[in-house]
C-alpha cells in the first residue's frame, strides 16, 4: 500500500504534537509518498489564538517544512494551511499565502460557525434548526471562494449530534449542490474514527463522524472526496485513511485526483525525479 496524507499539523497549532520532520519520518516508516501539512492557519489578528498557530509563528512553520523537505527528499512534503473562511481575510488567503509565500494548497474548513454576529463552535454547538442553515451558508460562501483546494471534516456537526434529522438532510443537500457546482472536493476524515463512539436515541453506536447519512447525501451528487488521517501526532500519519477509504468505496464515492499539486511542487523544487512518478491516486493499490 501507498499512502498520500494532505492534513497534518504540528505542534504550534497548541492541540498537537510533533514537527515536521516529525511526520516525514514517520511517513517514511508507513510507505507515504506524499505529505502535505496544514497546520491551523496563522491569522493576522491572531484570531483563536489558543487553538491556532501565531502569526509571529508564520516564517518558523515554512522554514520547518523548507528544513524536512531538505532532509527527506524521498518524500514529496507539500506546504499547506488549513483555514476558516474570513472573507477581511481573503486577500491574505490568496495574494500573501497562495501568492507570494507560494503555498501549495489551502484547506477550507468550519471548526467555527458564524451565527448571528458571533461563532459557535461547530463541535459543539450545531445542534439548531438556526445553526445547521447558518452552517451550510458559511460552507457555501467557502466553497464559493475558490481558495481552498477541499474541504475538510463536512461533516463535523455529527460530533454535537445524536440522531439524523430532516434539517441536517436540507443542511447537506445545499452542501452537496454547491460542492457539485462548484467542483469542490469534500474530505471523509479519519480523525473522526478517532474521538470515541456516539450513541443515538435508540442507543445505536457510531462514530462521531464520517456520519453514514451525511456520505449517502454526498454520494447522490457527482462529487469527488479525498480521504486524510487529520494527524495531529506523527504517529497518526496514516491512521484511519483505510477506513475513510472503505467509506469511500463502499458508498462508490469517486476520489479526488491532486497529482497536480504534486507535479507543481516538484517542478518548483527543482524535484525532477520525483515528478517522474506515477501519480497515485488517495486509494487502495
Amino acid at each position: 500500500m501507498k499512502y498520500k496524507n494532505y492534513h497534518t499539523h504540528t505542534f504550534r497549532c497548541q492541540h498537537a504534537t510533533g514537527d515536521v520532520i516529525d511526520y516525514a519520518k514517520e511517513a517514511l516508516l508507513n510507505h507515504v509518498t506524499v505529505l502535505g501539512m496544514s497546520d491551523h492557519a496563522a491569522l493576522p489578528d491572531d484570531r483563536w489564538s489558543t487553538v491556532r498557530m501565531r502569526f509571529e509563528e508564520l516564517d518558523e512553520y515554512e522554514k520547518a517544512i523548507h528544513d524536512a523537505q531538505q532532509q527527506v527528499p524521498q518524500l514529496l512534503i507539500l506546504k499547506g494551511m488549513e483555514c476558516e473562511y474570513l472573507p477581511e481575510f481573503h486577500a491574505y488567503f490568496q495574494d500573501e499565502l497562495l501568492g507570494e509565500r507560494q503555498y501549495d494548497y489551502l484547506i477550507g474548513a468550519a471548526h467555527y460557525t458564524p451565527v448571528d454576529g458571533t461563532w459557535l463552535s461547530s463541535f459543539e454547538e450545531l445542534n439548531t434548526p438556526q445553526a445547521f442553515l447558518a452552517y451550510s451558508r458559511y460552507m457555501i460562501r467557502m466553497m464559493e471562494s475558490q481558495l481552498f483546494t477541499f474541504i475538510a471534516h463536512p461533516d463535523v456537526f455529527g460530533i454535537c449530534n445524536s440522531d439524523w434529522n430532516q434539517e441536517m438532510t436540507a443542511c447537506t443537500r445545499d452542501i452537496a449542490q454547491v460542492a457539485k457546482e462548484t467542483n469542490t472536493i469534500l474530505e471523509i476524515n479519519g480523525s473522526g474514527f478517532r474521538k470515541g463512539v456516539k450513541r443515538d436515541s435508540s442507543g445505536k453506536q457510531r462514530v462521531p463522524y464520517p456520519w453514514l447519512p451525511f456520505w449517502e447525501i454526498i454520494a447522490e451528487y457527482e462529487i469527488t472526496a479525498i480521504c486524510n488521517s487529520d494527524a495531529h501526532d506523527p504517529k497518526k500519519v496514516i491512521a484511519n485513511i483505510d477506513d475513510s477509504l472503505q467509506l469511500a468505496h463502499s458508498l462508490q464515492i469517486p476520489l479526488a485526483d491532486l497529482s497536480y499539486l504534486e507535479e507543481k511542487s516538484a517542478s518548483s523544487s527543482g524535484l525532477n525525479e520525483l515528478g517522474k512518478i506515477n501519480p497515485l491516486r488517495n486509494e487502495f493499490v
